[in-house]
């Protein structure tokens, strides 16, 4: 076969496999940094990393593990950035063995990704890919860059200071937004709800950017975003929530007379107006993957049931009500 065709083989490989993986992916990064939405954006830079080293990629060794290093080294490089990789994370001696009777904090399902946020990236990392991803000591080894015998030590290490109780669970809880970002936000909204697109541009900056994950990055001026929303025909509004203790906005739609969140936007903004845009509409497991989606408003028209305005993930919140 030709070097066209190999790579052509090579590239539609690659598409499979990321259909796939993509939500293992996401869900992976998602609880190495503590965010549903940084680890969105960490996958979606893995992925052009990865497209980029395509052509120099082996093509007799699988590409899970491969897509899963470098989505690995990219959460590292983002914790690294900010500052929360602690001195914990040096390699220490420790016994090369792991205990022989199973570790309580094994078995708990989801409330397990949230408390590994309490260890260092390498313990996380090692205890979420072993006791979450099930994958082996020697896989392991390969994707965090380390021996057999230091993964183990990171096991060790790392479920021994884990707790089993789900309700500890750490919660990450953003800055609250400045009062003049607040402003722009709930400019933003009512403007946005309003259709008014030619208000809604004179809160964005001159420089501002748009994302739409998985479909457009570019200038928001000139950019298509708007048009997609004036377009719809289903019942939809935003309001201000949050997602895992993150200010964020939510897309609500209406069905059977019940608004419920749908996808998320990220909006960054400052004393110039709205610097940024993030979409996720079109990355319905980063909604998904949330414990905790609240609405800001305790009433919207016509109504939003309890479930839509505080959903909990039925994994991890036993007794919680559950998305509809």
């Amino acid at each position: 076969m030709n070097p066209a065709g190999l790579y052509e083989a090579k590239y539609l490989a690659f598409l499979e496999t990321i259909s796939h993986l993509r939500p293992r992916l996401h869900r992976y990064c998602a609880r190495m940094v503590g965010s549903v939405l940084d680890g969105e954006d960490i996958v979606q830079d893995a992925l052009f990393q990865a497209y980029r080293k395509l052509d120099a990629f082996d093509e007799t060794k699988p590409l899970g593990p491969w897509l899963f290093r470098i989505a690995h080294n990219q959460c590292i490089d983002f914790l690294r950035r900010r500052r929360v990789r602690r001195a914990a994370e040096a390699e220490v001696s420790a016994p090369d063995w792991i205990a022989p009777v199973e570790p309580q904090a094994r078995g708990i399902g989801r409330a397990l990704e949230r408390i590994v946020l309490t260890l260092p990236p390498k313990e996380r990392a090692c205890v979420l890919l072993k006791d979450v991803f099930d994958y082996s000591l020697e896989e392991i080894a390969d994707l965090v860059d380390s021996t057999v015998g230091g993964v183990k030590a990171a096991l060790n290490r790392g479920r021994s200071k884990l707790t089993p109780a789900p309700d500890k669970r750490p919660v990450t809880k953003r800055p609250a937004p400045t009062a003049e970002a607040a402003r722009l936000r709930d400019l933003y909204v009512d403007r946005f709800n309003r259709h008014d697109w030619d208000g809604v541009r004179e809160l964005i900056a001159a420089d501002a950017r748009v994302i739409v994950a998985d479909r457009f990055a570019g200038p928001v001026e000139g950019a298509p975003y708007f048009g997609r929303y004036a377009r719809l025909t289903t019942s939809w509004r935003l309001a201000p929530g949050e997602v895992d203790g993150e200010p964020v906005l939510l897309v609500l739609e209406c069905g059977a007379d019940v608004w419920t969140p749908q996808a998320i936007i990220r909006l960054t903004a400052s004393g110039q107006g709205i610097q940024s845009i993030v979409d996720y509409t079109h990355c319905p497991w980063v909604l998904a993957a949330a414990d905790i989606v609240r609405l800001a408003e305790s009433s919207l028209a016509p109504r939003v049931t309890a479930s839509a305005t505080e959903m909990s993930n039925p994994d991890v919140n036993h007794g919680e009500s559950g998305a509809e």
